[in-house]
């Protein structure tokens, strides 16, 4: 999934739109299928994006390109940055507010993670050296949640963090996007990225071990290493509050795990047709099916499809279920999550990290 060559540069160990209504969640989760525009991507079932507003998107590229140069992220490789059009994908994703400030502070999050799975789990896959990984993903960890060294130790800490590029990136993600946050949405956040960083590590055992994962060990991972920490934004930049105890549910955590799962599943589907059936660099669901069951790449990208799709109509009946409560807060939140899928496929379908 990685897009950027960072090889040439070594490596340091107000709302609007969605509303609160029950009435509209139900328009929200009608069923639609939407056909993804690569060659031999299978037809995916996927709401599509609900809004489209290129000059928003392009301001909020434009100053997310600006702060990754700022906190020193894909250095010599900033056009290329530019041209994955994360400001689109934020546009798309999150259709409730159009306050580019509100945006951008969940693009400073996701760009910080992406840089995570560019530069350490990359460096991880193709250098032979996946053994390295575990410890940069646990001072990323500590980058995001710092405690107080012992005096001792502190500024040597400090200034660690301050010279990593990728931790720099997470510290500063996090503690700008307090403008917008509550605590809870920020310790949220940070155990979902915790979670993430735990899925990234397993493939670095997978790697060691020189053996892939079973499918459903596989999908297990998947539901960690996921979109979840950019999905668990949207009340943030919608400007309201999901509390903790909601967001905890256990009802209410399957139904996210399902969209988070179902948004990553998509992301394997695009990378696996631009990687053309290519296996040991990156896992996702097809190769993994593939050396399971000996299929076709054609075909274990249609039967990824398949699941997929499963996930997304499970999501959508939860989601219907849930809304009944008639609890305004958790239907503005799935419809939410419904309309991050759309957003999400449909910069899929159109970003140059997919289709070049």
């Amino acid at each position: 999934m990685a897009a950027f060559d960072t090889t040439d540069r070594p490596v340091p160990t107000g709302p609007t739109g969605l509303g609160t209504s029950a009435a509209r969640i139900t328009d929200l989760l009608r069923p639609r299928t939407a056909a993804p525009r690569g060659s031999r991507v299978p037809e995916l079932y996927c709401p599509p994006p609900l809004r489209d507003d290129p000059a928003l998107g392009e301001e909020v590229n434009r100053r997310l390109v600006r702060w990754a140069e700022e906190v020193g992220i894909y250095e010599g490789q900033l056009d290329k940055f530019q041209q994955a059009d994360y400001g689109r994908l934020l546009m798309l994703a999150h259709p409730d507010t159009d306050d580019p400030d509100r945006l951008l502070a969940a693009g400073r999050c996701m760009a910080a993670e992406f840089a995570v799975d560019d530069y350490f789990c990359e460096d991880a896959a193709t250098t032979g050296r996946p053994q390295r990984l575990g410890p940069q993903l646990m001072l990323a960890q500590a980058a995001i949640d710092p405690g107080r060294m012992p005096s001792g130790y502190h500024e040597r800490y400090e200034r660690e963090i301050r010279e990593q590029p990728v931790w720099h990136a997470l510290r500063r993600s996090v503690l700008e996007l307090g403008r917008y946050a509550t605590g809870s949405q920020v310790n949220r956040l940070r155990q979902e990225i915790a979670g993430l960083f735990l899925g990234m590590d397993a493939e670095a055992g997978w790697r060691i071990e020189g053996t892939p994962p079973a499918v459903w060990e596989y999908l297990a991972n998947r539901q960690m290493n996921s979109f979840l920490p950019c999905m668990t934004l949207v009340d943030t930049v919608g400007g309201y509050l999901l509390p903790a105890d909601v967001y905890g549910r256990p009802d209410v955590r399957r139904a996210t795990l399902q969209a988070a799962l179902a948004s990553v599943l998509l992301n394997d589907i695009y990378s696996m047709h631009k990687e053309g059936g290519a296996q040991g660099v990156e896992y996702n669901l097809p190769t993994v099916l593939m050396a399971e069951d000996g299929c076709s790449p054609d075909e274990a990208i249609q039967r990824s499809a398949a699941i997929h799709d499963e996930l997304v109509r499970s999501f959508e009946a939860a989601a219907a279920s849930l809304t009944l409560a008639g609890d305004p807060v958790l239907t503005r939140y799935l419809g939410a999550l419904w309309a991050w899928l759309g957003g999400n496929r449909e910069w899929h379908a159109t970003s140059p990290r997919y289709n070049q």
